[in-house]
């Protein structure tokens, strides 16, 4: 019978190995810590780490290409993990202005990729479409008709904010939701941080947007605020979890304390975040209000332990 080995006895080698290894072998000191951490991450934080990852390729392609005219096989091509370009992905006509901020955001989510997946194996970037077409249909449902001409989220800087409204707020719910169900200190802090700058991320699109909120969006008729509105609302309908969404502009009784119509930051009745749970993350982002249905920005699916078992029970 072979020896049995205890906990305590792994525990305290890989403690060793991780301190003296470096001395020795400079080399290995960041691949060993990887390691270490992936080694350390339970199971279900390794699978709530995962999942935020297509939301992070969605936005750093998003951005990357709205800013520079080209995405992660340029900037970082090893964080693509050899997984398929974006469909219909391209640089948008912004102001000297926009164009600064949206590239820092699409350098910030290279930053997010490779933190995460530094910490978890990960998976290779999904197929996402970018194209027009696929930000004109999530409008058209927003907007309860079909608009023309379609909209385009490339075509100035007031499309390509209302087209990024759409996306980091998504994600925020979701590391609020995964934050709670994580058992490593390591994954909160990872998660923490991660949410700190979506956060950010967001506050500074509802920033923008809000500050022209009356200002109508040509040739629709409507205004900034009331697209946030009506994007906001999609989103509630197709999570099918509630109100966990809200424009630039709500009624008193949703404002902060119920003294404001302003909503320049979403929160609930505290002003606390709200937050989501993966199926409703891919409702969302699917387009379709169904987990089990791929469509809008992940025409083959999502990827990854918590989405992939829900395709192969799609209809």
């Amino acid at each position: 019978m072979a020896p049995r080995i205890s906990r305590v006895r792994v525990s305290f080698s890989v403690l060793v190995a991780s301190l003296v290894l470096p001395l020795f072998f400079p080399e290995c000191s960041s691949s060993s810590s990887v390691l270490i951490a992936r080694a350390s991450a339970p199971k279900s934080d390794v699978d709530l780490l995962e999942f935020p990852l297509n939301l992070e390729y969605l936005e750093a392609e998003f951005f990357l290409f709205g800013a520079l005219g080209h995405g992660l096989d340029v900037v970082a091509p090893n964080l693509a993990g050899g997984g398929p370009p974006p469909i219909g992905a391209k640089a948008a006509k912004l102001d000297k202005f926009f164009k600064d901020v949206i590239l820092q955001f699409g350098l910030q989510e290279v930053g997010h990729l490779r933190a995460i997946k530094s910490t978890v194996k990960g998976f290779p970037r999904p197929l996402l479409d970018l194209s027009p077409s696929s930000f004109a249909k999530v409008m058209d449902n927003a907007v309860g008709r079909t608009l023309s001409p379609p909209f385009d989220p490339y075509a100035n800087s007031i499309n390509f904010l209302l087209a990024s409204y759409v996306i980091p707020y998504v994600g925020l719910t979701g590391y609020v939701g995964a934050n709670p169900k994580l058992q490593n200190a390591t994954s909160r802090k990872l998660v923490a941080g991660l949410l700190g700058v979506e956060s950010g991320q967001d506050a500074a699109i509802r920033a923008f947007l809000y500050e022209r909120k009356t200002q109508l969006v040509h040739p629709y008729g409507l205004s900034v605020g009331e697209f946030t509105d009506r994007i906001s609302s999609l989103r509630n309908k197709l999570g099918k979890a509630g109100l966990k969404d809200e424009g630039l502009v709500v009624a008193k009784e949703y404002g902060a304390e119920t003294e404001v119509n302003g909503n320049i930051l979403a929160g609930d009745r505290d002003s606390l975040a709200y937050s989501r749970t993966p199926e409703e993350i891919l409702r969302i982002i699917y387009g379709t209000g169904d987990e089990h249905v791929p469509g809008g920005f992940y025409p083959k699916g999502a990827s990854g332990r918590i989405a992939t078992p829900y395709l192969k029970h799609s209809i």
